[in-house]
């Protein structure tokens, strides 16, 4: 009994030091071995990108399937429809977008002015505060410089590399058709190549999965479009600078919930300020009616209670993604926490099954 535990640790300790071993390793060709990566991830990236389309209208596809159509007529349709309507919001807003980039981008001088004198008079009214508060108002100011910095960089790096695979990525639409259309075979691949032995909580796991990650991710996405579609159009009949740009910009960040809006909200209201006070106002009271319907309507009726988390977990994982990885790191917070939740609950139900089942 002493031997084999003596066994078990050597075992153990091996085991840590191999892997530390080849850890090490890696890390000593990392020159070789990251651009290996990038290529590989540079190859995925459409098959991910046209996966992920295929994921998301394959339950319309299966809806029009059912009432009779064909699968390629369905797919075909649902085509037709969802990349005219992409293609004709590209074709009309993109040079609207680059043309009120280009004309944020000559304002820059005169934002960043009006950034500092409110800035300077923060500063000189808090002159007479203790040390330690202006210490922190000071730390926040930057703080918030080098994550509006870092954001605007971000932003225009994604814009860049969009351009830059504009060739690859044409042939998104293609990979996603060919999923749809083989949808069964390839999950009888995958049930093919999955051991055994796991297929039992693989398939639990799927199903979680589909059923509050898919919701999600649907609804979210459906979600953001009308808050960015609602507040650009608000933003033009009220006649605020860049209002598309600005739509786009509360769009995107409302895939972020909670902390999102308010993230939206910052480069509208700092827009609206250049222009005057009143403004300002229209502005603020438009974010906040939209962010009061898509809050009490259209997220609890479109994203439902696809979730089951409380509110405070969610906020968790949020600061946890942000530390980790900042803007991106909050978008992915809660896609990572569904899908752990989903691996915990699969497994416990198989477990209850296993316990429950005659012996």
């Amino acid at each position: 009994m002493e031997n084999k535990i003596k066994l078990k640790w050597l075992y153990m300790a091996g085991t840590a030091l191999l892997t530390l071993l080849i850890l090490y390793v890696l890390f000593l060709l990392r020159s070789v071995i990251l651009p290996v990566l990038y290529g590989i991830w540079i190859s995925l990236l459409p098959f991910l990108l046209g996966g992920f389309i295929a994921y998301l209208l394959h339950p319309l596809v299966q809806k029009m399937v059912k009432r009779g159509i064909s699968r390629v007529g369905a797919i075909f349709m649902i085509y037709l429809i969802f990349f005219g309507i992409s293609g004709l919001a590209l074709f009309k807003g993109a040079p609207l977008f680059i043309a009120q980039l280009k004309e944020l981008s000559a304002s820059a001088p005169q934002i960043s002015r009006m950034y500092e004198e409110q800035v300077a008079a923060l500063q000189l009214e808090s002159l007479s505060w203790p040390e330690e508060v202006q210490e922190q108002i000071r730390k926040r100011i930057t703080g918030f410089e080098n994550w509006l910095a870092n954001l605007v960089e971000a932003f225009m790096n994604l814009l860049m590399k969009a351009v830059n695979f504009l060739l690859l990525l044409a042939i998104v639409p293609f990979i996603s058709f060919y999923l749809l259309k083989d949808i069964e075979r390839v999950k009888r691949m995958a049930w093919k190549m999955t051991p055994r032995k796991w297929r039992t909580r693989g398939l639990r796991f799927v199903s979680e999965l589909d059923l509050s990650l898919g919701g999600y991710i649907r609804g979210q996405l459906f979600v953001c479009l009308l808050a960015g579609a609602g507040a650009a159009l608000l933003f033009t009949v009220i006649g605020l600078k860049y209002p598309i740009l600005l739509g786009l910009i509360i769009g995107i960040t409302n895939v972020i919930p909670y902390f999102g809006p308010l993230i939206g909200a910052v480069p509208a209201v700092i827009v609206a300020l250049t222009m005057s006070f009143q403004m300002a106002v229209y502005t603020a009271i438009i974010i906040f009616v939209l962010q009061f319907l898509e809050g009490n309507l259209l997220s609890p009726w479109i994203v439902g209670k696809s979730l089951h988390l409380h509110p405070l977990i969610i906020i968790g994982a949020l600061f946890a993604g942000g530390e980790l990885g900042g803007v991106i790191g909050m978008v992915a917070a809660v896609p990572v926490l569904i899908i752990l939740k989903a691996a915990f609950t699969a497994d416990r139900r198989v477990k209850d099954q296993m316990q429950t089942a005659p012996h």
